[in-house]
């Protein structure tokens, strides 16, 4: 949630926020009326009870022949009391559903506009050329005896793959390439859990706009991680961290699952667009000030490892409506697929500012001052959707792919794929 003091004092800025989003103003109007309601009911409460209390007092000193009637002023005021804590109640929960209208706050700069309005910051590498007409990544997977999507459907149903042979080890090998990196970076490894509870993945801004994206088990009232930045996020939750000796940084490796809900007809081909992959999230802890350079570390690993991977892409600065929630700013990496001929996302990296904290209560303390919401910040450093990539560029004519470099040691030396008889 935003700032509750920046939302009373400075309205125009949330609501030019809201805009950029392509929300309507109007959301910052209800949600001032609405906590202006539950302050009105709060102070209605507490004025209550505190007649309550000094009523009560005085039946307790009272002579005898006017305690009956003090006594029946006071199951009156209880009433009253009663009453007035459940429209506080009300008032609250009121307050919370105008509130969670709020996005987090967009920082300056961030372009204005929807999924097509991104600004393109740089690009590296040319768009790999072919004297040969390329294969995609499926045909390429299945010629190598690395992806099975026919079985993961019977199996599964959509948008479910086995990866097999020389896939699984590709995937096993990019993400400890990427766990490997982290580690050298200074981030503490993580496998955390793949079920959360409700106000967990609320406090992380997927029960909103990305609801529909979620799995839930009813039976447990837990759900389904999308990526790891759900449980890494709920880690310190309700806590006072020590930021003193620098930022928090976890990598999260896990399996995830999501819906895809409203991408029917969309890379129904292959292994882009899945429900379960798996992922290594980078997860940092750290001060509102240090906020904004501690992204631009984040995005610097993620191009370190594609450019490692031998592969072509561009960042690209998202634009405000085309961001979740908690995100105030988000860099996505696209990597060139050949037989696309487009950019297809490979990583983001978003800075949540104070916005997911404030939800988890999560807090540190500035040096001599009272405690405050920390800044939080994930990115992706390894995920499956890389193979897809990985493959098309590098093939050869005869369908054998060439492995980077980086990769042959978690591969055992391997230095080509080639297709299975």
């Amino acid at each position: 949630m935003i700032d509750l003091a920046l939302l009373r004092d400075a309205p125009d800025l949330v609501k030019r926020s809201q805009e950029a989003r392509g929300e309507s103003p109007d959301t910052v109007d209800d949600a001032l009326a609405a906590d202006k309601e539950r302050r009105a009911a709060i102070t209605t409460f507490e004025e209550l009870r505190a007649e309550q209390n000094a009523h009560g007092k005085r039946v307790a000193k009272a002579p005898k022949e006017e305690k009956a009637a003090l006594v029946a002023e006071a199951k009156d005021l209880s009433e009253r009391v009663k009453a007035a804590q459940q429209a506080v109640t009300v008032a609250e929960d009121a307050a919370s559903t105008a509130l969670a209208r709020i996005e987090n706050i967009v920082i300056d700069g961030v372009p204005a506009g929807g999924e097509d309005d991104f600004v393109t910051l740089r690009t590296h590498g040319e768009p790999v050329a072919f004297d040969f007409e390329p294969r995609d990544h499926l045909a390429l997977g299945e010629m190598l005896g690395a992806i099975d999507t026919e079985r993961g459907a019977k199996v599964s149903g959509a948008r479910f793959t086995f990866l097999t042979g020389i896939g699984a080890r590709l995937e096993l090998a990019i993400m400890n390439l990427g766990m490997q990196r982290a580690l050298d970076a200074g981030f503490i490894p993580m496998i955390p859990p793949t079920l959360v509870r409700a106000e967990v993945m609320r406090g992380t801004g997927f029960l909103g706009q990305h609801a529909d994206e979620v799995y839930r088990l009813d039976d447990d009232d837990l759900y389904l991680v999308g990526t790891s930045e759900v449980p890494l996020a709920g880690y310190h939750m309700d806590e006072i961290l020590d930021l003193e000796p620098g930022a928090k940084r976890y990598a999260g490796w896990s399996t995830c699952y999501r819906r895809e809900a409203g991408s029917y007809g969309k890379d129904t081909r292959g292994i882009i667009r899945l429900h379960q992959f798996n992922k290594l999230e980078m997860f940092v802890y750290t001060t509102p000030e240090d906020a904004e350079a501690e992204h631009l570390r984040l995005v610097e690993m993620q191009e370190r490892m594609l450019q490692d991977l031998g592969l072509s892409y561009r960042v690209i600065d998202v634009a405000a409506g085309d961001l979740g929630s908690s995100a105030a700013r988000k860099y996505d990496v696209e990597a060139w697929v050949p037989t696309q001929g487009a950019y297809r996302e490979l990583t983001s990296t978003s800075n949540c500012t104070t916005y997911q904290a404030r939800r988890l209560d999560i807090r540190y303390r500035p040096e001599g001052g009272r405690t405050a919401p920390v800044a939080t910040l994930n990115g992706t450093l390894a995920t499956t959707r890389w193979i897809v990539a990985l493959l098309e560029t590098h093939q050869r004519e005869d369908g054998s792919v060439v492995i980077p470099e980086v990769l042959r040691p978690y591969l055992g030396g391997l230095e080509v794929a080639e297709p299975i008889a």
